[in-house]
């Protein structure tokens, strides 16, 4: 199996940092949250919060995401007022203590321009700006922005959801955003996308999207993968959330084999390992 990512230069605009996706980087992942399906609750609290993302950076993370509001399967949502009080302290704190881009993970407008004013690079938005003022919440500043597939909102989205052709009918969402964008005068050189694993996929949905993920890097954005500790590792291997570090870097390499330039992975030093190793390798497994 070849690397997909020999195509040539990709760099990604966030703010004041371009991002160089050259070679696949990882995105450390920062839940604020109570409730979040891995690491909910361990750090709720500033202190906590810092020493992590710091913990993150020194490990290899090239962006940092923080999260407000749990998405995983079943979540309640949390309100506007909340989520800002968890991520906009942190946010401030972080840009100016590291050098690399800080990303929020929302949905809502008012927390978008809130963590833009508070310094935020990356909006990293699960409904893909669908919510009424998003796009124009971002659409005139300059940070980068991943759009991500999901089918249903979290706390329906694992009820039963079909699909005809899973991979056709997530690229062309992402295509129809990408479209909406640019169409708001936003630059494809922010734009990245992500096909949303586990959020409204069965299994079998999760593992076509991974088989066929060259299909969509070949439009040429970048591909943002967030497979870490997810439940279909648990589903394939009968491991617990904290035992599933394994499953989450074969998934990862398989992914940067597919063409996939960030990871987002909750464990930062063996991910940026294993992408290292994949990468030293030409991205070549085997005979192909």
């Amino acid at each position: 199996m070849r690397l997909a990512v020999d195509a040539g230069p990709m760099r990604l605009h966030c703010g004041r940092h371009i991002l160089n996706l050259d070679i696949p980087v990882v995105m450390g992942v920062l839940n604020v949250t109570p409730d979040s399906f891995s690491d909910g609750g361990r750090f709720i609290e500033l202190p906590a919060a810092l020493d992590q993302a710091e913990r993150l950076a020194a490990e290899g993370a090239a962006i940092i995401d923080i999260g407000g509001e749990s998405t995983r399967p079943g979540a309640s949502s949390v309100d506007v007022d909340e989520e800002m009080r968890r991520v906009i302290p942190v946010i401030e704190h972080l840009v100016g203590r590291l050098a690399l881009p800080v990303s929020v993970d929302t949905s809502k407008p008012e927390v978008m321009r809130a963590a833009i004013a508070a310094g935020a690079s990356m909006i990293n938005d699960v409904t893909a700006l669908r919510a009424p003022g998003a796009i124009d919440a971002v659409a005139e500043s300059d940070v980068a922005l991943c759009l991500m597939h999901m089918q249903g909102e979290p706390r329906t989205m694992q009820n039963a959801p079909r699909y005809a052709d899973v991979l056709a009918e997530v690229r062309d969402f992402l295509r129809g955003r990408v479209a909406c964008c640019v169409k708001a005068g936003i630059s494809v050189s922010r734009l990245v996308v992500d096909p949303g694993f586990g959020f409204g996929k069965t299994l079998e949905h999760n593992l076509e999207l991974l088989r066929r993920l060259p299909e969509l890097a070949a439009d040429g954005y970048p591909v943002m993968v967030g497979l870490s500790r997810k439940s279909m590792i648990g589903k394939l291997t009968g491991r617990a959330d904290g035992e599933r570090l394994g499953g989450s870097l074969a998934l990862a390499t398989l992914a940067v084999l597919s063409g996939a330039r960030i990871i987002r992975a909750h464990d930062v030093a063996p991910t940026v390992d294993a992408i290292r190793i994949v990468t030293a390798m030409g991205g070549r497994l085997g005979g192909s």
